[in-house]
């Protein structure tokens, strides 16, 4: 078992050491980025239906829904609702954005590197250059890849929020 799992991180840690140092801060992004994603899908599919019956609930029980207040409370409800559908959406998507420039800060802190070896064996030595374009490389398609892994989940994320607040308002009919 020992065995198995020694085999299992000894590519893990190679990549690393490809990519560089910048390779942790997109690591660290993109658990980031996906522990908000699980935790609004867990939201949507197991939270906020019980929350919808209870906001409807709370509005059907009222015997005025036609005046000014009643509409005002309806609005408050609806806005309550649509925050909480909202909520985490714009970190998701900043952490996407944020994930491709960290990618560039590898390439930048590769190219370093390249130049490095290259002021300090010349220009003919390219095994020695090969080790700083990696690190040019790998955070660049490790950032871009782990932003477009979540860019499906977050445009639906912002659907289904945008349908729940859609539907709640429906719901909450004047009687």
């Amino acid at each position: 078992m020992i065995f198995l799992l020694e085999n299992l991180f000894v590519p893990i840690r190679d990549f690393f050491e490809m990519g560089g140092g910048v390779l942790y801060g997109i690591l660290a992004a993109t658990i980031l980025m996906w522990t908000l994603i699980v935790e609004r899908l867990w939201f949507y599919y197991f939270i906020l239906p019980g929350r919808l019956k209870a906001t409807e609930s709370a509005w059907n029980a009222r015997a005025d829904t036609r005046s000014w207040y009643a509409r005002q409370i309806r609005a408050q409800m609806i806005s309550e609702v649509g925050v909480e559908c909202r909520k985490f959406l714009p970190i998701i998507k900043a952490v996407m954005a944020i994930l491709p420039l960290l990618g560039l800060l590898g390439t930048v802190t590769g190219m370093i590197a390249v130049f490095d070896v290259m002021a300090f064996a010349g220009t003919g030595n390219a095994r020695l250059m090969a080790a700083g374009v990696s690190k040019a490389t790998v955070p660049t398609m490790s950032g871009l890849v782990a932003a477009l892994s979540g860019l499906y989940f977050a445009a639906s994320l912002e659907r289904k929020s945008v349908r729940q607040v859609e539907r709640l308002e429906d719901a909450l009919s004047h009687h």
